[in-house]
């Protein structure tokens, strides 16, 4: 008998229908003699008109108050599954994060998952109930209901599948599995079979929405076998697992971007050991993570630092930044939200060299200026203008030929 747990994003479970529909495929599971849990994610749009609501009380918004008012989201598609399958003979008990087990850290809207005490779901596990718990939610060491931000019920069913040690996490969506770029972006885009951890790792952290960055490091971290599926069919979509598993030919894997970008720049930094410390570490303190930074050659024992955000912590980070200039004595600051991030992964550019170049000819070729690059051991990533992604994504894709990849 198999451990298997499955999650449902926000499509999947839309309207009553859709949420037969995955009762369907849970019941199966089950009926296949298998144990399940199961993870949901709110109804369609739900937490956006959630929010809005929120919105329309006034300015001071509590986070503490969004987090005990989006939790109710998830709630309510775990109990209309867990009372469709009832419905259907097949029974189910829905739980909350917290009555799961699910304990975090403080910060609300963006909290982390600190610990798991899953004795609830044994205990359903035992009596023969589908276990159904609302995603993206957890709990305090003093009780305070929290979030785990966009996306979070990835993460709370690979946190659950690694502590229950499941065999496999299905991750059901409304795409097939992950593609080498958005089909929506790229028509010719290729489905894979499978991704190395690392790999799916950089390609959700630059855009791909397919899976939460954190998801994936629990997974890669824990040896959760994962596989992302479509909801709407019975494919077998794309399993992630651990790259020594696999014969890896490719050198790039995918293009991935990312449009939700910010850039900002201060000018005439002085040129002294701690500046970057005291710009970054404000930033941390607010919660807001800095992906690309870069510092230009010094100059009368000055320079310019600039680095990206997520156009989301826009609001929150300018009056930190014009705080932090003033303090370290810059002479101002300047940001632009008409950028977007285009990257290319691929554990093969490890022994390959030469690909950054040929992403950069390829840019070029396009007309395509760059402002910023990043690079690991497996991605590059270039910041261009917004306005330039399609084009750029196409140009990219079609320079490595991933239309050729075999699924």
């Amino acid at each position: 008998m198999s451990l298997v747990v499955q999650k449902f994003g926000g499509s999947s479970v839309a309207s009553v229908e859709r949420i037969k529909n995955v009762a369907r495929r849970v019941k199966a599971e089950k009926d296949n003699g298998n144990r399940v849990v199961v993870v949901v994610s709110a109804m369609g749009d739900t937490t956006d008109e959630i929010l809005n609501l929120a919105k329309q009380i006034g300015p001071l918004l509590s986070e503490r108050e969004i987090d005990m008012l989006l939790a109710t989201g998830e709630q309510q598609s775990a109990a209309l599954l867990a009372l469709t399958l009832n419905n259907m003979g097949c029974k189910a008990v829905s739980l909350t994060g917290w009555q799961a087990g699910i304990y975090t850290d403080t910060l609300h809207t963006k909290a982390r998952i600190s610990k798991i005490h899953p004795d609830r779901i044994w205990k359903e596990l035992r009596e023969g109930n589908v276990v159904v718990v609302a995603g993206f939610q957890g709990m305090t060491g003093d009780g305070d209901i929290t979030t785990l931000g966009r996306g979070g019920s990835d993460t709370t069913a690979v946190a659950l599948a690694a502590v229950l040690k499941a065999d496999i996490c299905d991750i059901y969506t409304d795409v097939d599995g992950v593609y080498t770029a958005d089909p929506r972006v790229v028509p010719n885009a290729k489905k894979l079979s499978w991704i190395s951890y690392d790999e799916m790792l950089e390609l959700a952290s630059l855009g791909a929405v397919v899976m939460q960055p954190r998801a994936v490091e629990f997974a890669k971290l824990h040896g959760v076998r994962v596989q992302v599926r479509s909801s709407f069919n019975g494919g077998n979509g794309t399993t992630i697992m651990e790259g020594r598993e696999m014969e890896n030919g490719r050198i790039v894997t995918g293009v991935a971007h990312d449009l939700n970008v910010a850039k900002l720049a201060l000018f005439d930094v002085p040129d002294v050991p701690g500046m970057a410390k005291t710009i970054f570490k404000a930033l941390a303190q607010q919660g807001i993570n800095v992906d690309m930074i870069i510092q230009s050659a010094t100059r009368d024992e000055r320079n310019d630092i600039s680095f990206t955000i997520t156009r989301d912590d826009l609001a929150r980070a300018l009056p930190v930044v014009e705080k932090v200039a003033g303090e370290i004595g810059a002479n101002g600051f300047t940001y632009g939200e008409d950028v977007a991030k285009v990257s290319i992964v691929g554990a093969g550019m490890q022994s390959n060299p030469g690909v950054a170049a040929s992403m950069f000819e390829a840019l070029a070729d396009e007309g395509i200026n760059i402002q910023m690059i990043s690079t690991s051991e497996i991605k590059v990533s270039c910041i261009i203008d917004a306005d330039s992604v399609e084009k750029a994504v196409n140009a990219l894709h079609a320079k490595f030929r991933l239309h050729e990849i075999e699924e």
